[in-house]
């Protein structure tokens, strides 16, 4: 169990059973660090649908005053109502003063006063956000499962590289070492910067732009499995895709491509990227760019990094002219 805690040294000589044993070690770090995560995601399950639900929400709240729908305009006429309630109740409450009214007649308008508040209470203040819809009997417990599921292993991922990192991370010479290392424990970081990029850059223009499109002429309503399927696979492709660094050093370390190789054929690096970008759940162009300028970043110092380890070319000897 040391072993799968700790990454094995580069000095260790391990049998082929200690190697499978390592990896079984790891997998079940992975598989209980996993469980844990989701039954936390299933005891939290309001809280966290609360959370994913917000960018809906407010981007529902905000494009009704465009929208044409029957939803929208009942949305719309209820705020309006409220508005024409409180109005009333406070003219009512003004001409309840008049001393020419008998006490009968200032009992009834009192009376129509607290009538119209009621109401008026009864009603929003602002339109409402839109959370998602279900529409099978089973479907609010198996999507709330699922969204505990995809959550969970979105909560472990960190972990799992982090496993993953420490299992091939003796194949590094000690020297390589001093910087894998830090490495290792930066991609959970990188990781979780990816996540936190993507939820507040990427995510809210994102929804914002594919619900507030044509909203005119379409009544949208979300489904919630759809939805939360969206927000989870863009969450966890940044995550992964901030992993550049990482996979750029083991592509140079393991002499499948050169740092000139990298350099010179940066403009096609620039090209995948955008490619990336297009493919993730972004359509403007404006949220487009916020995320290819991270990745060109990360490709830039992973150039960086993979020409500081790269090794230095050997000095010919005088011997050897």
């Amino acid at each position: 169990m040391s072993r799968a805690i700790r990454p094995v040294g580069h000095e260790d000589r391990l049998s082929l059973v200690e190697h499978l044993d390592e990896l079984r070690t790891r997998l079940i770090i992975c598989a209980a660090g996993f469980v844990a995560a989701f039954s936390i995601a299933v005891w939290q399950n309001e809280a966290l649908l609360d959370v994913v639900n917000r960018p809906l929400e407010r981007t529902t709240a905000s494009s009704v005053e465009r929208a044409s729908g029957p939803l929208e305009q009942t949305a719309r006429s209820q705020v309006q109502l409220r508005e024409a309630l409180e109005r009333g109740a406070a003219a009512f409450e003004r001409l309840s003063r008049s001393r020419a009214l008998t006490p009968d007649d200032r009992a009834a308008i009192r009376e129509a006063v607290r009538s119209y508040g009621d109401a008026a209470r009864a009603l929003p203040s602002e339109v409402p956000g839109r959370q998602p819809v279900t529409l099978g009997v089973t479907e609010p417990l198996t999507t709330t499962l699922s969204i505990s599921l995809w959550f969970a292993a979105l909560f472990t991922l960190p972990l799992i590289l982090y496993q993953a990192y420490a299992f091939i991370l003796p194949a590094f010479s000690p020297s390589e070492r001093r910087v894998a290392v830090p490495l290792m424990g930066l991609a959970p970081v990188l990781f979780l910067a990816g996540v936190a990029f993507c939820w507040f850059v990427v995510l809210p223009p994102a929804v914002k732009f594919l619900q507030s499109f044509n909203a005119g002429s379409f009544d949208v309503l979300v489904q919630a499995r759809p939805y939360y399927a969206f927000v989870v696979f863009a969450l966890i492709s940044l995550g992964l895709l901030f992993q550049i660094p990482i996979a750029v050093l083991a592509l140079t370390r393991s002499g499948l491509v050169t740092v000139e190789q990298l350099r010179r054929n940066r403009r096609y690096a620039i090209v995948v990227i955008a490619v990336v970008a297009m493919l993730l759940p972004t359509i403007d162009p404006i949220t487009l760019i916020l995320e290819m300028i991270p990745l060109l970043i990360l490709y830039e110092l992973s150039i960086l990094l993979a020409a500081w380890l790269e090794p230095a070319p050997p000095t010919p000897s005088p011997d050897a002219v």
